[in-house]
């Protein structure tokens, strides 16, 4: 009797959950985006030991993209829909794909990494402040302040604890606004998913936008970069079909979230700050020489509160 009502909750847990277009499950979905997120860092580490960073990031989105054809729309469909919304495509493929991540890849090449994590780290930050802009509704709320504030300080005290920061030549600089100009895209493309998708099927735009920028990304790749020609172990196609895998999954998910009529990208984006508590776990788990460290511990903990707190005193996203 006991294992059949345990086999009931889970069952029960699996209807209310494990479907992306169910009504109550935003938090639950955006928190799986981001877990799946936070296994970027450690993973294309891997993959770029055998390759360069734009051919690597260009057959990963490819990829990416064929992964989702099989579950989006008939190819008469898909094809209407991306004639009838094609600026929005086109945006998306610039900010989020061209823009968001050949500016993150040079940018992260040039800073430390403790220093590159702290920038990326503040995309809920930039997201606040590009949505207020951007759409009325997006109000920056003395506790949204607070939550992004205590997000930041532990996203620091987790960089801290892994390696020193350093900052001091022009170059070192010039990653940095680069990495924050690539936070401003995604912010940016965000917005106007949210704003301006209504309509379009959100894996044919997912699909979409990572075959068109993947392949514009895998020809700048032949133009600007020395690829190596050395045959790649089986770890390297491991990682590529991962990421692949992750960035499809991942996307799609949060364009969908993105549509609900009533989801603030700014509360949604909050999530983002458990990227760099997971990708942290990861590193010890995978990493060698990586340890917990206590400002790393600390950093966590101030992350965890912070976002419960948030969405304990009232902060309910709201979903069709």
């Amino acid at each position: 009797m006991e294992y059949d009502r345990g086999i009931k909750k889970i069952l029960i847990f699996a209807a209310k959950n494990f479907q992306v277009w169910k009504r109550d499950n935003t938090v639950f979905w955006a928190i799986i985006a981001c877990l799946l997120w936070s296994t970027a860092y450690s993973t294309i580490k891997i993959g770029l030991q055998y390759d360069s960073p734009l051919h690597f990031a260009g057959l990963r989105f490819i990829m990416a993209g064929l992964f989702i054809l099989p579950f989006t729309v008939r190819p008469s469909v898909y094809f209407a829909l991306l004639k009838e919304h094609w600026r929005i495509v086109a945006w998306v493929t610039l900010l989020q794909t061209l823009m968001n991540y050949i500016l993150f890849y040079l940018g992260m090449d040039l800073v430390p990494g403790a220093l590159g994590a702290v920038i990326v780290g503040s995309q809920p930050l930039v997201t606040a402040v590009v949505a207020s802009i951007m759409d009325k509704s997006e109000k920056l709320t003395r506790r949204k302040i607070i939550t992004i504030i205590s997000g930041i300080s532990g996203v620091i005290l987790i960089s801290a604890g892994r390696q020193a920061f350093r900052l001091g030549s022009t170059i070192e600089i010039l990653g940095v606004f680069m990495i924050l100009t690539a936070n401003i895209a995604t912010a940016t493309s965000n917005v106007m998913v949210s704003l301006r998708s209504r309509g379009i099927n959100p894996m044919v735009l997912s699909s979409s936008t990572l075959l068109i920028g993947g392949f514009i990304v895998y020809m700048l790749s032949l133009a600007f970069e020395d690829i190596p020609e050395s045959t790649k172990p089986a770890e390297y196609w491991i990682t590529l079909i991962w990421l692949g895998f992750m960035a499809a999954t991942a996307f799609s998910i949060w364009f969908r979230l993105l549509q609900r009529p009533h989801v603030k990208v700014s509360d949604l984006n909050l999530w983002k700050f458990i990227i760099p508590v997971v990708g942290a776990i990861l590193s010890w788990l995978l990493v060698p020489g990586e340890n917990p460290e206590w400002l790393t511990i600390t950093g966590m903990i101030i992350i965890s509160i912070s976002l419960v707190m948030f969405y304990k005193n009232g902060t309910k996203v709201r979903t069709v």
